[in-house]
């Protein structure tokens, strides 16, 4: 077999496989070697992934469960879910060219496979469907969050795209529901230390040099909710539920801040009222003013 590696071989379903590199050791055989290498996946589901022809070699052939270990193999191994539950939301295209793919994403749905999502993703979807094996994001939304994501199309491209969002030229703005607060000094401007708290599903505020920015304008209020605009002037994980935890304004039917619930299945009927409104940016290959802006409400709406 061959010890250089190629290039990987293509997407099955959207999926692209993952490779490790065998080092070095006492195993007998390739199965062996996958069961002691990833423990979370038991030695019956490593088996029958070879007689699926889901592990294969860099000549593109698939491995037996008898293959003799050797080292220094590139293995390229396709990652599956046997019981994934289908989330019954879609994805809306809103713009697409030869480079940029706009779409509005629903509550729930996440955007890259993570955990016990690999189909029922954003990214696995679009490749599927719309016969795009090189598509990628260029920037994330948590899966609670609905609105806008951008994704690469031409890999040739896709890091002047992915430039406008490290050097923080995109204008984000988020539309949010949660308790009205008349007391505080609206519009306001949150600036804060935002590190990981002890579990890692949160964030926390601590004290420091601020690295976390959000701009905060009410639009209507009734009896004790309010709509907020929300502004993030930086790119922090969680930043806006945090700032508005922080402030005494949880965004409504957030399951992590300030209290973290244990997970459950999905109560499709209340998802977080968070959305990611409208993306304001400077087209990096043609010069042009573009401005992009969901079509979905908030529950407020």
């Amino acid at each position: 077999m061959s010890r250089y590696r190629p290039n990987p071989p293509p997407t099955r379903r959207g999926v692209g496989p993952s490779c490790v590199v065998t080092p070095q050791g006492p195993w007998l055989g390739v199965l062996d070697f996958l069961v002691q290498r990833f423990p979370a996946v038991s030695a019956d589901q490593w088996h029958s992934r070879m007689l699926r022809g889901d592990v294969i070699n860099t000549q593109g052939q698939a491995l037996a469960p008898q293959t003799p270990f050797e080292p220094g193999l590139h293995l390229y191994y396709y990652r599956t879910l046997p019981h994934e539950v289908a989330i019954p939301f879609d994805a809306v295209v809103l713009y697409q060219d030869d480079h940029l793919l706009v779409v509005d994403k629903p509550h729930f749905l996440p955007v890259l496979p993570s955990g016990k999502y690999l189909q029922e993703t954003v990214l696995i979807r679009l490749k599927n469907t719309l016969n795009l094996p090189q598509l990628a994001p260029i920037h994330r939304i948590d899966r609670d969050t609905a609105g806008l994501v951008l994704f690469s199309v031409n890999p040739a491209t896709r890091n002047a795209y992915h430039a406008l969002f490290r050097e923080r030229t995109v204008h984000k703005m988020y539309h949010a529901v949660a308790p009205w607060n008349p007391a505080l000094h609206w519009p306001l401007r949150r600036e804060s230390r935002i590190a990981p708290a002890q579990h890692f599903m949160q964030q926390q505020e601590v004290s420091g040099t601020p690295n976390a920015i959000t701009t905060m304008t009410p639009l209507d209020h009734r009896g004790t909710l309010a709509l907020y605009q929300l502004e993030p002037h930086t790119g922090q994980r969680h930043q806006l539920r945090v700032h508005m935890a922080a402030l005494g304004l949880p965004i409504v039917n957030d399951g992590i801040y300030p209290t973290l619930t244990p997970e459950g299945p999905p109560d499709y009927g209340k998802p977080l009222q968070l959305l990611a409104h409208s993306l304001a940016f400077t087209d990096p290959l043609t010069g042009e003013h573009r401005v992009f802006s969901s079509t979905r409400r908030l529950q407020w709406d």
